[in-house]
């Protein structure tokens, strides 16, 4: 087996963020087939490009002559020899899934112990802007057939109840409507925040408070009529371990990228269905090859009480790889061998 790694630096649509850097990894056998991963550096999400890719180079040599079917094996060899770096562990864990599954002739679902669904549902996020900028926002997406939307919120309690207030009152009765304050709130602020925000009918509130903050996810979890979910909390497969044995949340939000890859996911996953805890699998902005390894992990999770967030693709202008299409807000799980994407023929 060897391994190859370029970088990719992808433009987004005109917004706040010019772009979003990664690295794509290809692992190719002795036959010819070859394996994509993709690794995530963003360094306020995931890891510093340059330093994304100084652990690719160093993880290169462990990967060589390596059988690609020694999945968990390779996992925990990149454990044992690289600290951290969950996203550039996620690349490799892809590339080897996808790898496999292509000479297999399957789709990686089967390797992950088959789907579960043949469509997974997408929510899409608003941005924090001005109330009446994401009440257009949200129409917009509810017409393109969106059921779910996601407000990103700033602890401004004043303004953060008239944005759910415009986008309700934009989005409709039917749409569900989720929180993420992105760690702004304290555990007693949010309290008071939801008390007003109630009446608008909020399916769930993703990490209010900061991450630290496992008492007040607990107490928020014990005292609102809503479900409360972690995600900044959850880094590693032990966070997902205390969560759900302590019972802090009800639902946590996974990630391929962030948990260090598809078997760590997997790991995560029944430790949540074990404790009777829901599973979410959440946005990490990327192009298409990372959100079809995401929909295929994500298809066969017993039970998903809310949306995923698979969509963010569509934001870029200059995806190298093969679309994913989202079809009246979901996202049909590819069945062709490996994870359903490849390198576009202009890339």
């Amino acid at each position: 087996m060897r391994a190859t790694a370029a970088g990719s630096n992808l433009e987004v649509r005109p917004g706040t963020v010019p772009q979003l850097e990664g690295h794509v990894l290809v692992l190719t056998d002795e036959d010819g087939h070859q394996g994509l991963g993709y690794v995530h550096a963003i360094p306020a999400i995931t890891t510093d490009g340059a330093g994304a890719r100084a652990g690719l180079d160093f993880l290169a040599p462990f990967l060589q002559g390596r059988r690609v079917d020694d999945l968990a094996g390779i996992a925990d060899e990149c454990d044992a020899v690289l600290a951290f770096a969950p996203s550039v562990k996620a690349g490799v864990d892809m590339a080897l899934h996808d790898l496999l599954a292509r000479r297999l002739g399957v789709p990686v679902h089967v390797l992950l112990g088959g789907k579960r669904r043949d469509t997974i549902a997408q929510g899409r996020i608003l941005a924090i802007k001005s109330p009446a900028e994401m009440g257009a926002q949200a129409e917009r997406l509810v017409a393109e057939g969106y059921g779910q939307l996601k407000l990103k919120l700033s602890g401004d309690v004043d303004l953060d109840v008239a944005r759910v207030a415009a986008v309700r009152d934009a989005a409709g009765a039917t749409t569900a409507i989720t929180l993420d304050p992105n760690q702004s709130y304290h555990a007693k602020q949010m309290m008071r925040a939801f008390a007003r925000m109630e009446t608008y009918d909020i399916a769930l509130i993703e990490q209010p408070v900061p991450a630290a903050d496992e008492a007040g996810l607990a107490l928020l979890t014990r005292t609102l009529p809503v479900m409360v979910e972690a995600d900044e909390s959850a880094q590693t497969v032990r966070d997902v371990f205390r969560l759900v044995s302590e019972r802090k949340v009800d639902v946590i939000n996974l990630k391929v990228t962030k948990l260090g890859g598809l078997q760590r996911f997997l790991q995560a996953v029944r430790i949540c269905e074990a404790g009777e805890v829901g599973v979410r699998v959440g946005a990490a902005f990327g192009p298409a090859l990372m959100q079809a390894m995401s929909v295929q992990a994500a298809s066969v999770v017993r039970h998903l009480p809310a949306a995923c967030e698979l969509a963010e693709h569509l934001h870029l202008l200059d995806d190298p790889f093969t679309p994913l299409p989202v079809t009246q807000g979901t996202i049909a799980v590819p069945d062709t061998p490996g994870c359903g994407v490849a390198f576009a023929p202009s890339a």
